[in-house]
């Protein structure tokens, strides 16, 4: 395991907090020049605006910078509905969308919200029967059909069909359900605080394994990273904690030597500051540092 050799990707990590200013940091991360704006979706969380109004708000006010939740929580959105909502943005936005995807967390504030409680098997087979329904109803198939423990669809008309092949990204971390992500999804997205750099080898390892298993280039799977930390002028501390030019070589050696394609900055301090220094001086140095290495 080492680099993929996929195309680099860039991102941020847009928190939605109902009093910030989240439409201009959208347009400045779009002006900046990032590829990604990723959104976590906790519908229960009071002080949050909700995840897909904030996509399609984004999606309009941007030009070029594509749009997904980071990741959407499957047990309070109906797998035919997040298919239909995920196809008719990406229509909407010229093929702008990609579907970051989560099993559940945090089962008690879901519970409050009317959804189901799962054990983690539960939610890791409830993840892998959405995956078949969301791919059926973006296929453009006349009549869809599943009948499964956690949903069903009963001969469902599929479409929009999306402008461009929208991916399924899992944000997961157990054994079994990354082996789903190699077996049947399009990219991994975890995050950096519960998968640090020193444990990705063990769970790409986990994908690649199951991904050769079931016939799948390896490859072929995205790693999408969501980085967190802070762009400092002061010593390190840490991982993803001081200046620029740290910053810049501790992302190159994960994409070289961990396989990691995109990052996505979940800044720390001043939203704004992290985000112009992320795009600015933090990217293209990475950028210059990995196409060295890829030429060798």
């Amino acid at each position: 395991m080492g680099d993929y050799g996929l195309p680099l990707e860039f991102g941020y990590f847009l928190i939605p907090n109902v009093g910030d200013p989240l439409l201009e940091r959208a347009r400045l991360a779009d002006r900046l020049g990032l590829d990604l704006i990723g959104v976590q979706d906790h519908p229960y969380q009071r002080s949050y605006v909700e995840t897909w109004t904030l996509l399609s708000m984004v999606a309009a006010v941007t030009e070029r910078i594509k749009v997904f939740p980071d990741v959407a929580s499957l047990p309070l959105r109906p797998p035919a509905v997040l298919a239909k909502a995920a196809a008719s943005l990406d229509v909407l936005s010229g093929g702008r969308v990609e579907l970051g995807l989560g099993a559940g967390s945090f089962w008690d504030a879901i519970e409050a919200y009317g959804g189901p409680r799962r054990t983690t098997g539960e939610a890791r087979a409830a993840l892998d029967e959405a995956i078949t329904i969301i791919r059926g109803l973006w296929s453009g198939e006349r009549s869809v059909r599943f009948e499964g423990e956690h949903y069903r669809v009963a001969g469902a008309r599929s479409g929009p069909v999306p402008t461009h092949p929208v991916g399924i990204w899992l944000g997961v971390y157990g054994p079994k359900a990354l082996a789903l992500t190699g077996a049947r999804a399009d990219g991994w997205l975890p995050s950096s605080p519960y998968a640090p750099p020193d444990k990705l080898p063990e769970l790409n390892a986990r994908i690649d394994e199951a991904a050769a298993a079931a016939g799948r280039e390896p490859g072929a799977i995205r790693r999408i990273y969501n980085i967190n930390g802070t762009i400092t002028d002061g010593p390190s501390g840490g991982f993803l904690n001081g200046p620029a030019e740290q910053w810049a070589e501790e992302l190159t050696d994960v994409a070289v030597a961990y396989g990691m394609d995109s990052f996505v900055l979940w800044a720390e301090g001043d939203q704004e500051t992290q985000l112009r220094r992320f795009a600015e001086e933090v990217v293209p140095e990475v950028r210059a540092r990995v196409a060295r290495e890829r030429k060798g």
